[in-house]
Protein backbone atom coordinates (compact mmCIF):
# COMPACT_ATOMS: atom_id res chain seq x y z
CA UNK A 1 0.00 0.00 0.00
CA UNK A 2 0.79 3.69 -0.78
CA UNK A 3 -0.04 6.71 1.47
CA UNK A 4 0.09 9.58 0.12
CA UNK A 5 -0.84 12.97 2.01
CA UNK A 6 -2.37 16.31 0.08
CA UNK A 7 -2.83 19.41 2.24
CA UNK A 8 -6.00 21.78 1.56
CA UNK A 9 -5.34 24.91 3.77
CA UNK A 10 -8.07 27.11 2.81
CA UNK A 11 -11.48 26.34 -0.06
CA UNK A 12 -9.19 28.21 -2.70
CA UNK A 13 -7.03 25.49 -2.82
CA UNK A 14 -9.72 23.07 -3.51
CA UNK A 15 -9.15 23.11 -7.40
CA UNK A 16 -5.31 22.24 -7.05
CA UNK A 17 -5.88 19.47 -4.61
CA UNK A 18 -8.68 18.04 -6.64
CA UNK A 19 -5.73 17.87 -9.54
CA UNK A 20 -3.23 16.00 -6.96
CA UNK A 21 -5.97 13.83 -6.12
CA UNK A 22 -6.75 12.49 -9.98
CA UNK A 23 -2.92 12.27 -10.78
CA UNK A 24 -3.02 9.50 -7.73
CA UNK A 25 -6.11 7.70 -8.93
CA UNK A 26 -4.65 5.43 -11.72
CA UNK A 27 -6.89 2.76 -13.19
CA UNK A 28 -8.98 2.32 -9.57
CA UNK A 29 -12.25 3.02 -9.56
CA UNK A 30 -13.94 2.81 -6.22
CA UNK A 31 -12.73 5.51 -3.48
CA UNK A 32 -13.92 5.86 0.24
CA UNK A 33 -13.94 8.42 1.69
CA UNK A 34 -13.67 8.63 5.52
CA UNK A 35 -14.17 11.31 8.08
CA UNK A 36 -16.25 12.56 10.99
CA UNK A 37 -19.47 14.76 10.13
CA UNK A 38 -18.33 18.03 8.58
CA UNK A 39 -14.72 17.36 7.84
CA UNK A 40 -15.20 17.91 4.03
CA UNK A 41 -16.09 14.87 2.26
CA UNK A 42 -18.70 16.29 0.13
CA UNK A 43 -16.95 19.69 -0.18
CA UNK A 44 -13.79 17.64 -1.90
CA UNK A 45 -15.49 14.84 -3.30
CA UNK A 46 -17.83 18.53 -5.47
CA UNK A 47 -14.36 19.75 -6.37
CA UNK A 48 -13.22 16.31 -7.67
CA UNK A 49 -16.37 16.14 -9.94
CA UNK A 50 -15.43 19.73 -11.07
CA UNK A 51 -12.30 18.62 -12.04
CA UNK A 52 -13.42 15.81 -13.82
CA UNK A 53 -15.45 17.41 -16.10
CA UNK A 54 -18.49 17.43 -14.27
CA UNK A 55 -20.57 20.72 -14.67
CA UNK A 56 -23.66 20.36 -13.20
CA UNK A 57 -24.43 21.26 -9.05
CA UNK A 58 -22.58 18.81 -7.34
CA UNK A 59 -22.42 20.41 -4.03
CA UNK A 60 -24.34 18.72 -1.90
CA UNK A 61 -24.63 15.70 -0.53
CA UNK A 62 -26.83 12.60 -1.57
CA UNK A 63 -28.01 11.65 1.54
CA UNK A 64 -31.80 11.76 0.59
CA UNK A 65 -31.22 9.99 -2.93
CA UNK A 66 -28.26 7.58 -1.16
CA UNK A 67 -26.57 7.70 -4.87
CA UNK A 68 -26.49 10.48 -7.46
CA UNK A 69 -25.18 9.73 -10.94
CA UNK A 70 -23.19 12.72 -12.65
CA UNK A 71 -21.47 12.75 -16.09
CA UNK A 72 -17.97 14.28 -17.28
CA UNK A 73 -18.93 16.78 -19.93
CA UNK A 74 -15.10 16.27 -21.14
CA UNK A 75 -15.16 12.44 -20.92
CA UNK A 76 -18.82 11.12 -20.93
CA UNK A 77 -17.42 9.58 -18.00
CA UNK A 78 -20.15 8.45 -15.44
CA UNK A 79 -19.34 8.95 -12.09
CA UNK A 80 -21.61 7.86 -8.92
CA UNK A 81 -21.64 9.64 -5.35
CA UNK A 82 -22.84 7.18 -2.40
CA UNK A 83 -23.90 8.74 0.97
CA UNK A 84 -24.60 5.69 2.76
CA UNK A 85 -24.53 7.54 6.22
CA UNK A 86 -28.56 6.73 6.64
CA UNK A 87 -28.13 3.17 5.30
CA UNK A 88 -28.93 0.66 8.87
CA UNK A 89 -27.10 -2.43 7.69
CA UNK A 90 -25.63 -3.79 4.99
CA UNK A 91 -28.50 -5.69 3.47
CA UNK A 92 -30.04 -1.98 2.49
CA UNK A 93 -26.83 -1.15 0.56
CA UNK A 94 -27.16 -4.83 -1.33
CA UNK A 95 -30.70 -3.81 -2.14
CA UNK A 96 -29.71 -0.49 -3.82
CA UNK A 97 -27.27 -2.91 -6.06
CA UNK A 98 -24.22 -1.20 -5.11
CA UNK A 99 -22.06 -4.26 -5.90
CA UNK A 100 -23.32 -3.70 -9.32
CA UNK A 101 -21.99 -0.20 -9.33
CA UNK A 102 -18.97 -1.18 -7.69
CA UNK A 103 -18.45 -4.10 -10.47
CA UNK A 104 -19.93 -1.40 -13.81
CA UNK A 105 -15.80 0.00 -13.99
CA UNK A 106 -17.35 4.00 -13.38
CA UNK A 107 -16.19 5.85 -10.68
CA UNK A 108 -17.57 5.16 -7.20
CA UNK A 109 -17.13 8.24 -4.57
CA UNK A 110 -18.44 6.85 -1.69
CA UNK A 111 -18.92 8.85 1.84
CA UNK A 112 -19.83 6.43 5.08
CA UNK A 113 -18.71 3.14 3.27
CA UNK A 114 -18.45 1.55 6.80
CA UNK A 115 -21.86 0.99 6.03
CA UNK A 116 -21.10 -1.56 3.07
CA UNK A 117 -17.26 -2.34 4.15
CA UNK A 118 -17.97 -5.91 3.98
CA UNK A 119 -18.89 -5.40 0.17
CA UNK A 120 -15.81 -3.00 -0.86
CA UNK A 121 -13.34 -4.25 -3.90
CA UNK A 122 -10.21 -5.29 -2.68
CA UNK A 123 -8.62 -2.56 -4.43
CA UNK A 124 -10.60 0.59 -3.27
CA UNK A 125 -8.38 3.38 -2.40
CA UNK A 126 -9.34 4.80 1.42
CA UNK A 127 -9.38 8.46 1.74
CA UNK A 128 -9.16 9.65 5.58
CA UNK A 129 -10.70 13.65 5.11
CA UNK A 130 -8.79 15.44 8.21
CA UNK A 131 -10.00 18.68 9.42
CA UNK A 132 -6.55 20.95 11.40
CA UNK A 133 -6.73 23.32 13.78
CA UNK A 134 -6.38 26.12 11.30
CA UNK A 135 -9.95 25.09 9.33
CA UNK A 136 -7.64 23.56 6.83
CA UNK A 137 -8.23 19.38 5.33
CA UNK A 138 -5.61 17.25 4.82
CA UNK A 139 -6.63 14.28 2.77
CA UNK A 140 -4.62 10.95 3.54
CA UNK A 141 -4.55 8.60 0.44
CA UNK A 142 -4.20 4.95 0.77
CA UNK A 143 -4.02 3.55 -2.15
CA UNK A 144 -3.76 -0.49 -2.79
CA UNK A 145 -0.60 -2.16 -3.92
CA UNK A 146 -1.47 -3.77 -7.95
CA UNK A 147 -0.98 -6.91 -8.12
Amino acid sequence: MSRHIIEIPDLEALPEAAEKFIGLMGDHTVFAFNGEMGAGKTTFISALSRALGVTEDVASSPSFAIVNEYRSDTTAELIYHFDLYRLKNLEEALEIGIEDYFDSGALCLIEWPDRAADVLPLDTVNVTVEADSAGGRRLVVDIPDEE
